[in-house]
């Protein structure tokens, strides 16, 4: 068996994948560790993934990136949710927020206290207890306070970024901290005649770089990990039928909005995020319902301004490799797999695939435990993701015939048993680790018309005055939302106090 630590780190591929992977690894990896990056300028960037979730300030943070720097250097915006026009059916709107609903104030969960008042008649929507919406709806921003007793520490935020300038940052970053970058399109993958391993690469000019460890952030072609290595796919599409996506960005107009909002259309959906410099739209939807011309041409219609590149067409199969760690090859990005962008969860999942790798850091034997563990880790973390996409679809009312077919289709048994409690008495399961809290499941199942029969039962048993409390909670987060400065404001004022400093 092969001992000792690994010297020779290969990344294949750029864009936002491969430079987070090479700045992370940079900065956690054994100093004698040798870490090479080969991209081509020849080979396009897909670049659409401009909209987070909160976990990427610990990756900034991690890497001792400060937020004005983050911002300026990649002309980011505040992200406090996801709005959701259209979704249950025409005409209806709902919000995702990030973080809470208000403050626990009794044992039984605070959302049981408002199922009770809805079956009492109160039609009170539940995102009125969001200090996440109240900011929102004003396009206002101000970040949480870390005292939990007050109302304004119970949301969260994340940004909106172009992708392209981040990998841009990171390469400099990366680049600065040893990282050498190769240019060149790869050839021909060489895999050792005994182990079946990756030896190296061998590039269109002839030149080779070799390496002990392999990462593929060559996107959906997946040159490594599927192109030498065979892996296989798990194909989603039974799921989730959209295969396909234009994006085009366009030059502002509208409201500067710190949220971004995606748009339920007869065919698919449409993104708007809004950036210092641009907003970045597009319009995922499913090639058997709407050709590309015609989908193109709906997307240009419903720009704010301008458009400042020609549209983009963006080909996909949803769903996942069979394996994200094979042989001495981690697929990073979209060649470990695709999940639609319609939760923001593209960039999250490029973190947590390099995260978990650090933590299983590989040496020179053969790494069949960890391995094992990667794979177990993020086969589950893509499949929880996955059913908190399928509930967008097949929870609504639309009567177009991509909805009738979601509606109707069979889900998976773990998204039906999390349905099933919550539409008994409004009971919240969860597997494992979720990415998304019990707060995000309950924003989307109410946001899309999921009615439990009932409440919970103990909440007949509870002397809380719960409704002083909620209405208490709505009037603090009224209050705190109208002293917040506009979106703009905020931005600005981060930026500025880092420069000044």
């Amino acid at each position: 068996m092969r001992q000792g630590q690994i010297e020779r780190i290969v990344v294949v591929g750029g864009g936002s994948a491969g430079w987070m992977a090479a700045a992370a690894l940079a900065n956690a990896a054994p100093r004698e560790c040798r870490i090479t990056l080969v991209e081509s300028e020849a080979i396009g960037i897909v670049g659409v993934g401009e909209a987070t979730i909160p976990p990427i300030k610990v990756f900034n943070r991690l890497l001792g990136i400060s937020e004005a720097e983050f911002l300026r250097e990649t002309k980011g915006s505040f992200k406090l949710g996801i709005e959701f026009p259209g979704w249950r059916r025409e005409g209806t709107r709902y919000f995702h927020q990030f973080g809470s609903f208000g403050r626990e104030f009794d044992l039984v969960p605070m959302h049981q206290y408002w199922l009770k008042m809805r079956h009492e008649g109160d039609d009170t929507p539940i995102e009125d207890f969001s200090m996440a919406w109240a900011l929102a709806r004003r396009n206002r921003f101000a970040p949480p306070v870390s005292d939990p007793r007050m109302v304004q520490s119970t949301h969260d935020y994340a940004y909106h970024f172009d992708a392209v300038l981040y990998g841009q940052f990171l390469r400099r970053y990366a680049e600065a901290r040893g990282v050498v970058r190769v240019e060149g399109k790869v050839a021909d993958v060489r895999l050792d005649a005994e182990s079946g391993d990756i030896a190296g690469l061998t590039l269109d000019d002839g030149r080779t770089v070799d390496g002990e460890f392999f990462l593929d952030c060559t996107g959906f072609r997946g040159v490594l990990i599927e192109g030498a290595l065979q892996t296989g796919y798990h194909d989603w599409r039974r799921w989730l039928p959209c295969d396909r996506a234009i994006a085009v960005p366009c030059a502002h107009g509208g409201d500067f909005t710190p949220y971004t909002r995606s748009t339920a259309k007869a065919a698919g959906w449409r993104w708007r995020i809004p950036l210092q410099h641009r907003i970045g739209n597009g319009y995922v939807h499913c090639s058997e319902f709407i050709g590309e011309d015609e989908a193109t041409q709906a997307l240009l219609a419903d720009l704010d301004g301008a458009p400042e590149a020609d549209p983009r067409v963006l080909r996909f199969v949803t769903g996942r490799r069979k394996m994200f760690w094979n042989r001495n090859c981690v697929a990073i990005g979209l060649a470990a797999g695709f999940m639609e962008p319609l939760e923001s969860t593209s960039i999250h999942l490029i973190q947590t695939g390099i995260m978990r790798l650090i933590a299983l850091f590989p040496d020179r034997s053969d790494n069949a435990l960890a391995r094992r563990e990667y794979n177990r880790l993020t086969e589950a973390e893509y499949e929880h993701i996955r059913d908190f996409l399928v509930l967008h679809y097949h929870e609504t009312a639309r009567e177009e015939p991509l909805w009738r077919h979601t509606r109707a289709m069979e889900i998976p048994d773990t998204l039906r048993y999390r349905l099933d409690h919550y539409r008994a008495c409004g009971r919240q399961v969860a597997f494992g680790h979720d990415l998304f809290p019990n707060a995000s499941w309950l924003a989307v199942m109410a946001g899309q018309g999921v009615e439990p029969e009932t409440y919970d039962p103990i909440v007949d048993k509870r002397d809380t005055p719960f409704r002083e409390r909620l209405a208490g909670l709505k009037r603090l987060i009224h209050e705190a939302a109208e002293r917040a400065p506009d979106h703009r404001t905020a931005l600005n004022a981060v930026m500025d106090a880092a420069s000044a400093a």
